[in-house]
């Protein structure tokens, strides 16, 4: 469960006497999730999302994320709004963490997208970039190469905590990170992304995308490496192995609403293993230094090394 902060209803109705969305009902722990805390928030006027920010949600970068959401909902993409407080806040502090209110959107993540879902998926990530076209903030990836180097440096000091399988992906994730080195150029079209574009994180209701959500790893990039996260996410199974089908889906979808330039086709092999690499550092990382008091469950690394090999094969000669 993605709870590291606990909220009691008394903590929520104090938060709450600054808003204008009525008095709390129920609250109600969000299970999925790894990064911040999540619960579903019903008051007696509707119902929302009271996220308190955790760990690497760097609370300097919340007037970005928050604001892309914002300004994406403001121009028809389907997200949810930020809610402001009477002072025309986003951000306020509850139980010593930032924490803010969010519109709650319906819908459900699907577990086994079709084609069609995949496309659909595709399509309405093409739609963020261009959507968010004229969106004037900028923040620097936060789990960048820097970030990458800097997790593995630490997974090595604490290699005394890793199984001996954590041990062995470390030595594969440290060699693909000495060969790969920065794979980002300047030379691509790029703009505000998600940089989390996963199946949880887009909700589909009545076979549509009605919602994408979390916005928080959201930052400045290529809109092809933000496809290649996506592609990364959406287009192999759970033991990290390739689906072509899906992987076409997604792309095709993607391109029917903003074609890729013939750079960005030639550079998407290479971002996606930098994508495969950024989520395998990071899912490493969160198992060697899990701690155990905290209720949510690490995800395998291992399955996103599994990518590294698809992606490289995809590579020009």
């Amino acid at each position: 469960m993605a709870v590291f902060t606990p909220v009691s209803i008394a903590d929520a109705d104090a938060f709450l006497a600054g808003y204008d969305i009525g008095e709390v009902v129920e609250l109600t722990a969000i299970a999925e999730g790894v990064e911040n805390t999540n619960y579903r928030l019903d008051t007696t006027r509707g119902r929302f999302v009271l996220t308190l920010f955790e760990g690497r949600t760097d609370e300097a970068s919340l007037p970005f994320c928050l604001g892309l959401t914002a300004h994406l909902a403001s121009r028809g993409f389907p997200c949810p709004t930020p809610i402001e407080d009477r002072s025309g806040a986003w951000l306020g502090r509850l139980n010593g963490r930032a924490a803010a209110v969010i519109e709650w959107k319906t819908g459900a993540w699907l577990r086994t997208p079709s084609s069609a879902d995949q496309a659909a998926a595709g399509a309405v990530l093409a739609r963020l970039h261009l959507t968010a076209a004229d969106f004037d903030l900028e923040r620097v990836n936060p789990v960048g190469p820097a970030m990458w180097r800097r997790l593995v440096d630490r997974c090595v000091e604490g290699e005394g905590r890793a199984s001996d399988a954590d041990r062995a992906l470390l030595r594969q994730v440290q060699a693909t990170l000495a060969r790969l080195g920065n794979p980002f150029t300047t030379d691509l079209p790029g703009g505000a992304i998600h940089a989390d574009y996963f199946p949880d994180n887009v909700l589909f209701e009545d076979g549509a995308v009605s919602a994408v959500i979390d916005f928080y790893f959201g930052c400045t990039g290529a809109f092809a490496y933000d496809l290649a996260i996506a592609l990364s996410a959406w287009g192999f199974d759970a033991e990290g192995r390739a689906m072509p089908d899906a992987l076409a889906a997604f792309q095709r979808g993607y391109e029917s609403v903003r074609p890729l330039s013939p750079a960005e086709r030639a550079a998407l092999p290479r971002l996606g293993e930098a994508a495969a690499l950024r989520f395998t550092v990071t899912r490493l990382h969160d198992r060697i230094f899990h701690d155990p008091a905290n209720l949510v469950t690490p995800k395998d690394p291992a399955v996103f090394l599994r990518r590294m090999d698809h992606w490289r094969a995809s590579e020009p000669a």
